[in-house]
């Protein structure tokens, strides 16, 4: 039974932690990857104190000052929570459950789902939503890259600088990436594409083994042989597993107060996954601390809480 469990590993789910665990709070952490849209600026110059650097070498920061300060990290997708007489239990894809008194909400938009046999369960296990992120993982082995845009074909590219050999998978002929980006693709000799064909099932035992695809044209299925699939097919707001608990607005974002507070005693949330407005990497962080507060005073009863103007 942990105090609080933190669904989101981003700037409003991270910044939680540093919080909650300075309070002396037994925290864990559930995300399917860690950094979240903020992994996905390579430039970032406007979070205070830092200096110019890339997003996930700031999350990276923001991760280790959390587990610094105690909070442990599961890496998984969350995909049920239900009440309990004792506070909050949370089911991940995997099958595996966790058990808290006060839940806080940060994990902003999630990536797109393929919907496809085998993609929660091994979901880092080899199964990536982040080239960048986990990239060096697979060094001189075979992953395969899925989507059309710009984020899938230069994640494809960014791949065969250090893996072994990558397959890119659309459903289409043609690319909605930019051509002079696709054209560099085409030219690196260790890229295949797989074109006209769609993911039908992640296959493996432990870890990822291989990917099953189908072609849209001819019907054909097949079976490429991988280490790692990454998914680059784009993000979403997806509250539909917590909808039961808490109030959403037309947009599917999660309703609070100005304190992060739920439709939910006991549940809080913060960051994108909210209405906030300005989804900013500041902000965002800015919204797990207080959200964290909050938690921290209604696990004590008010007892606990902290003043404004003290740090």
């Amino acid at each position: 039974m942990y105090d609080v469990i933190i669904i989101g590993a981003g700037a409003a789910g991270m910044t939680a932690a540093i919080y909650t665990c300075r309070k002396k709070l037994n925290t864990l952490i559930i995300s399917i990857d860690v950094g979240g849209q903020t992994n996905l600026t390579s430039h970032i110059e406007n979070y205070p104190g830092t200096g110019p650097m890339h997003g996930i070498e700031l999350m990276r920061r923001f991760q280790d000052e959390a587990i610094g300060f105690g909070a442990e990290l599961v890496m998984g997708k969350a995909n049920k929570v239900d009440k309990t007489e004792n506070g909050f239990k949370v089911g991940l894809a995997n099958n595996e459950a966790y058990e808290c008194k006060a839940l806080i909400l940060a994990y902003g938009k999630v990536p797109k789902s393929l919907g496809i046999e085998g993609e929660e369960k091994f979901m880092g296990r080899g199964v990536s939503t982040c080239v960048t992120c986990d990239l060096p993982l697979f060094k001189n082995r075979d992953v395969a890259v899925i989507g059309g845009g710009n984020s899938a074909v230069e994640g494809a590219l960014e791949s065969a600088t250090i893996a072994k050999k990558v397959y890119l998978i659309h459903r289409r002929e043609t690319f909605r990436a930019d051509e002079i980006t696709v054209e560099k693709l085409k030219n690196s000799p260790n890229v295949e594409l797989v074109l006209n064909s769609i993911p039908a099932k992640v296959i493996g035992d432990k870890n990822v083994d291989g990917i099953a695809v189908e072609n849209v044209v001819t019907k054909e299925k097949k079976e490429l042989k991988v280490d790692g699939v990454f998914i680059e097919i784009g993000y979403v707001v997806d509250t539909s597993f917590v909808q039961h608990l808490v109030k959403v607005n037309e947009k599917k974002e999660i309703i609070v107060d100005e304190r992060g507070n739920t439709s939910c005693p006991g549940i809080f949330s913060c960051g994108d996954i909210t209405p906030v407005p300005f989804k900013q990497t500041v902000i965002a962080a800015g919204d797990g601390a207080k959200a964290a507060l909050e938690c921290y005073k209604w696990l004590t009863g008010g007892k606990g809480a902290v003043l404004d103007w003290t740090h």
